[in-house]
């Protein structure tokens, strides 16, 4: 059986989700197809929900990889979840299914590469930081809560709550536990 998941990001996406619903049917998800309209980095509970659904011998089809996963990391529990259940994943826009050979290694290729990737975009970062620091550029982020020390301490010493003080300096209150805590 095969079974579609789709998902935007936000609610006003609504042609986008109706277009990928759209193309699940024209895929055959004339059975089950599961959506949501939640960020990928939000709990998404209806592909929880299409993940405990499926079983042996079915098929989990998107019409996108980044409908499915936020990360190579997610995208391997996803694909360690369908495989333990002896089910696939197909994603139609890369013609790309996991029930073949070629699908498995090239499902496998696009995630180390993303990864590759990430890796290299983070060591490039790394060395920049590293370079702006030796050249004097770099100071890392404004210390914005140690700035409003003084207004936080006349505040404190006025009677005020952590709270309060928090609200009127415009800081968290654990920094304002910082400040207090520091003097």
């Amino acid at each position: 059986m095969l079974i579609g998941y789709a998902r935007t990001s936000t609610i006003e996406q609504k042609a986008g989700l109706e277009a990928q619903l759209r193309d699940l049917k024209k895929a055959g998800c004339d059975d089950k197809v599961f959506s949501e309209q939640v960020s990928s980095v939000e709990h998404r509970e209806q592909l929880d929900q299409a993940l405990d659904y499926i079983r042996d011998g079915d098929t989990l089809v998107v019409t996108k990889l980044d409908r499915l996963a936020r990360s190579v990391r997610n995208l391997v529990e996803i694909t360690d979840t369908l495989k333990a259940k002896n089910a696939n994943l197909q994603i139609l826009d890369m013609n790309l299914d996991t029930a073949t050979a070629t699908g498995q290694l090239m499902l496998n290729l696009l995630a180390s590469i993303g990864q590759f990737e990430r890796e290299m975009m983070l060591e490039r970062q790394r060395e920049g930081i590293a370079k702006a620091k030796a050249d004097g550029k770099y100071k890392g982020r404004a210390p914005t809560a140690r700035a409003k020390s003084d207004e936080v301490m006349r505040l404190h010493q006025s009677g005020l709550g952590a709270s309060a003080i928090a609200r009127q300096a415009g800081i968290s209150r654990s920094s304002v536990y910082r400040i207090v805590d520091a003097k």
